[in-house]
């Protein structure tokens, strides 16, 4: 069993305590215990979740804008290499800013039992630069671990973001769900080829593929079924692929597919992706037709 580690932070961390899904149950991998961390203030610690029943909380004037996640792209995270993204944000306050928090969670609601999944930092507060009195650009840095954080394929797809800021004068402003984020799992198309080569003008080529997606459940890549993916083509003398067809993939994967040669020219299966699963788009095999 792959266990998330905990937080460790000098402000101290709330336990989330036996998260057991009933999805990730089936899969035999859960959760043992899930730490998120707490937003540090001038003033008694505020525990992230605050008194209210989603978490949120708002005490004084602290505002904070324009949260940005991995520089505003999906988080894509395969079977072994850990991700390392950040999420940067605007905090103010009419005293200035004393520390903020960003993380991401996954579940049905900000709670002890609503909560799934979490990617965390390992520093206990963003690091917050002054631009103003009133005003800071703060950023937090975290790494999403398949063999740590992401225990089960239900962690793929939406996640929220919680952000959290403090001002000097013990103002706070908390949104456990400011916004949303993908996490999904990463893909790749293998076994392609185009060929014969050279093939005559007028005679088929043949081209095949296979599209396969990470599973976070065993940590290895399979087939990808029943999923539309584009075989496009590009003549040697432009410079834009156009979509010759749209396949399904089968029941391993697969794809293959024949079509008449005219010109020279790149052959290349892409794939927009979903959700859960990134897009992913490969390399044109190049033919030399005769």
């Amino acid at each position: 069993m792959r266990i998330r580690t905990a937080l460790a932070a000098t402000t101290g961390a709330l336990a989330i305590a036996s998260l057991v899904a009933p999805a990730a149950q089936a899969a035999g991998s859960t959760p043992a215990d899930i730490k998120v961390p707490t937003l540090q203030t001038p003033g008694p610690q505020m525990s992230a979740f605050a008194s209210s029943t989603t978490g949120n909380k708002q005490v004084g004037d602290t505002n904070i804008t324009n949260v940005v996640v991995n520089g505003g792209k999906n988080i894509v995270v395969g079977t072994a290499v850990k991700k390392t993204f950040s999420i940067s944000f605007t905090a103010k306050d009419n005293k200035g800013i004393y520390s903020a928090m960003a993380f991401l969670w996954h579940g049905s609601s900000f709670t002890d039992k609503g909560i799934n999944g979490a990617i965390t930092p390992t520093a206990d507060k963003a690091t917050c630069k002054k631009v103003s009195s009133t005003t800071s650009n703060c950023k937090i840095n975290m790494t999403a671990d398949p063999k740590v954080d992401l225990y089960s394929n239900i962690l793929a797809g939406s996640w929220k973001v919680y952000v959290g800021a403090a001002g000097n004068d013990n103002s706070i402003q908390i949104k456990t769900a400011y916004k949303t984020q993908l996490v999904q799992r990463g893909a790749k198309i293998d076994e392609a080829n185009a060929g014969p080569e050279p093939v005559v003008k007028g005679q088929p080529v043949t081209v095949t593929g296979r599209l396969a997606r990470a599973n976070w459940d065993d940590l290895a890549y399979h087939g990808y079924t029943g999923q539309p993916v584009k075989l496009q083509f590009r003549a040697k003398t432009s410079k834009t692929y156009t979509t010759v067809k749209t396949l399904k993939t089968d029941a391993t994967g697969r794809l293959k597919t024949s079509v008449k040669a005219t010109v020279d020219g790149y052959w290349r299966w892409s794939f927009a992706g979903t959700s859960t699963t990134q897009d992913v788009t490969i390399l044109g095999d190049f033919v030399d037709v005769k």
